[in-house]
């Protein structure tokens, strides 16, 4: 397992990266050899990526860009199981958490878990979907101690 943290905020609240590392491998422990990476950004750079890549206006709790192997790269070229990046903006998901009452390292940890799983290939497009990405969500977070984050 590789996961490189990437501190790219100013931002006093921010879980370290043994937690962050931890929480990825949680999301993704049948696959050992998984890569990802964790880019926590401020405001500006999570709008500029939301509005590019969802042409949608304004900063988003977390960005998943799952890797995409390039045509004509053989499938053994890589030495890891690279699953590819989240960008999760720090000032989002302080606010959500406090709107929320919830803890700041309680919803951290979500959107790590959340992020993983889009990394993995799960969505929340449809209700049968959603149901299937949120119950794996709350398992995942149960194991931590974290009650279901979709509650209260």
């Amino acid at each position: 397992m590789t996961v490189d943290v990437q501190v790219a905020t100013d931002c006093s609240e921010l879980p370290d990266t043994q937690i962050v590392t931890d929480w990825v491998e949680l999301a993704t422990k049948q696959r050992e050899h998984a890569e990802v990476v964790v880019r926590l950004v401020g405001e500006q750079e999570s709008a500029e990526l939301n509005e590019a890549y969802r042409q949608k206006k304004g900063p988003t709790n977390v960005l998943s860009f799952p890797f995409e192997r390039p045509e004509g790269l053989p499938v053994d070229a890589l030495l890891n199981d690279t699953l590819g990046d989240l960008v999760i903006c720090a000032p989002v998901v302080l606010s959500e958490a406090a709107d929320q009452g919830k803890t700041p390292l309680t919803h951290w940890a979500h959107m790590v878990i959340h992020g993983c799983l889009h990394l993995q290939g799960y969505d929340h497009v449809n209700a049968k979907d959603a149901q299937v990405m949120e119950a794996l969500e709350i398992k995942l977070l149960e194991q931590i101690g974290i009650s279901n984050p979709y509650e209260g």
